[in-house]
């Protein structure tokens, strides 16, 4: 699918707008109400800067002065972390029969202790086929002895229920998982603020006087020029976490899968560490 770019300079039509220019702190000041030739010549004033339509269905429309393709970058972060944020948050399904083997179980045992431990909520559903439904006392068995194995990780919102010929539960992290889950994401970003921040000193001090020179002179000064180098930087990094990401296939069953579930466990360290820490 093609990218969606916004009408930006000549491009937007209406002669009247509502103009905002990005700080900076990174916030956005409104310049009020304008022409569109008065904003460009401002858009121009501030550093030969676009002037993009953000909403056309406002009267006046509403647009923002920046450079584009910042511009673009800061809303496709913004949509990856919201996007990361919901699949974080999603509940993940192992289904079960009612009559299930040792190995079987294991397996999905295993799929809901992965999901649990990477912060999903899971529902677990025990499926029956014609008259098997006469027996979902088995199926509540089954369930709440999945609840039992997980309990170190995992609690059971309410009682198992009946929907017609599936039976589930919904089983929901601890908050000792969700607190050491929030613990890791903060380290790793403190860890990459660390070596963004390394990073740009390596930069800076490879630059003769000259390339020092032209970023100073740049528009935004020594300031303008650092942050564009923190953006490229910030760019760099987010290419090289979706390389991860797409190596990573959370919802494969399979029991290969299940050999590297330690990130947490070392987080959480045995039973006694964890008892020490969360209480």
């Amino acid at each position: 699918m093609a990218e969606f770019i916004p009408p930006m300079n000549d491009e937007i039509i209406a002669n009247e707008i509502r103009v905002n220019v990005l700080t900076k702190d990174g916030k956005d000041e409104s310049l009020g109400v304008m022409t569109k030739a008065e904003a460009l010549a401002k858009a121009k004033e501030l550093g030969g800067l676009d002037l993009i339509l953000i909403n056309d269905n406002s009267i006046p429309p509403v647009c923002k002065i920046a450079d584009y393709s910042k511009y673009r970058y800061s809303q496709e972060k913004k949509r990856k972390e919201k996007a990361k944020n919901s699949k974080a948050t999603e509940i993940k399904e192992v289904k079960m029969s009612y009559i299930i083997g040792d190995h079987d179980y294991d397996v999905r045992l295993k799929a809901a202790m992965k999901f649990i431990k990477q912060g999903n909520r899971v529902k677990a559903t025990v499926q029956f086929r014609g008259r098997e439904v006469q027996h979902d006392n088995l199926g509540v068995e089954l369930l709440i002895r999945l609840a039992s194995d997980l309990e170190d990780v995992a609690n059971m919102e309410g009682k198992p229920r009946r929907e017609g010929r599936t039976m589930g539960s919904i089983l929901t992290p601890r908050a000792e998982v969700v607190k050491a889950l929030n613990d890791a994401k903060r380290l790793r970003e403190r860890e990459k603020k660390k070596a963004k921040e390394e990073s740009l000193k390596k930069r800076m001090e490879a630059m003769d006087a000259k390339q020092l020179a032209a970023m100073a002179a740049a528009p935004g000064g020594m300031e303008g020029g650092i942050q564009e180098l923190l953006d490229e930087l910030e760019a760099e990094m987010a290419a090289e976490e979706d390389d991860e990401d797409d190596d990573d296939d959370d919802d494969d069953m399979d029991d290969d899968d299940f050999d590297d579930d330690a990130d947490l466990d070392e987080l959480l360290g045995s039973a006694k560490v964890a008892d020490d820490l969360f209480a």
